[in-house]
């Protein structure tokens, strides 16, 4: 019997822990598949994708993938199309992609009792942003401050806003006017701002989601002193976890079975 083969893409791989998250929750549902990693660049994607055989149910996709991914899928979810990126690819009649990245926001900062706001702040303006947005207009966020080093490159989130119905307003990191009631990260792992940037970011920024995770605490979540602070671990679970319903159901919002105990399984691994 051909195995049921799955993996995680991306370069650098050797550090994701979606491998470890995967196999907790297989074992749990009782389900025999084999999922691995793979470094992948964007520019050998193509042909990666292209030597996958039928035993290939899907993929997760890392950095610098999700782009490419989304130019490979035949069909997308609505945070995919919205967002440009696809970090989950479920192969079958089509090639149907997913960006579980806005869902694994809002789970991690409902886990956190964080379920509505008006008022966000998001560091910086790469691809992660662009799901951070998404996931704040969907937690009701009408106005949103894009603070970045190079605020230029968050025009494409000014039009994204206006689609979302939110006002986004592009700044440098030292240019804090909105008093936010959250602040999301999506900082590469390590960047550690000078203390009379974090300052008035922490003084003004509500709740701190940091996407990053290791090292941990990160920089900014040290600065934000007393403030509550969100590690990006729970958007790592979350995400998979609606990977996993991907896998299993072909739906991200179609619930697991025994969900709760599958969840407490990945956790215990994280």
């Amino acid at each position: 019997m051909t195995a049921t083969r799955l993996a995680v893409w991306g370069d650098p791989i050797a550090h994701s822990k979606s491998p470890a998250l995967h196999a907790a929750a297989y074992g749990v549902l009782g389900l025999d598949w084999e999922y691995d990693r793979r470094q992948v660049g964007a520019a050998g994607f193509a042909e990666a994708l292209g030597g996958l055989d039928a035993s290939w149910r899907g993929l997760s996709l890392t950095m610098p993938l999700k782009e490419e991914a989304f130019g490979a899928a035949t069909t997308r979810d609505a945070h995919a199309a919205l967002t440009g990126a696809v970090n989950t690819l479920l192969f079958g009649d089509d090639v149907a992609g997913y960006n579980t990245d806005v869902g694994g926001i809002i789970d991690a900062l409902a886990e956190a009792g964080v379920t509505e706001v008006q008022r966000v702040r998001i560091l910086g303006a790469g691809a992660t942003a662009a799901s951070a947005l998404v996931a704040a207009a969907e937690l009701g966020a009408e106005h949103v401050e894009v603070s970045a080093r190079r605020p230029e490159r968050a025009a494409g989130l000014v039009v994204l806003g206006e689609r979302l119905g939110a006002t986004v307003e592009p700044r440098t990191l030292d240019d804090v006017v909105l008093d936010a009631e959250l602040t999301i990260a999506t900082l590469p792992s390590g960047t550690a701002l000078p203390p009379d940037v974090a300052a008035p970011l922490a003084a003004r920024g509500g709740t701190l989601f940091d996407a990053a995770y290791a090292p941990w605490p990160s920089a900014l979540a040290v600065a934000w002193g007393d403030g509550r602070v969100v590690s990006g671990l729970g958007m790592l679970l979350h995400q998979a976890v609606r990977q996993i319903r991907i896998f299993r159901h072909g739906d991200p919002l179609v619930p697991l079975p025994d969900e709760a105990d599958v969840v407490a399984a990945m956790r215990a691994v994280l």
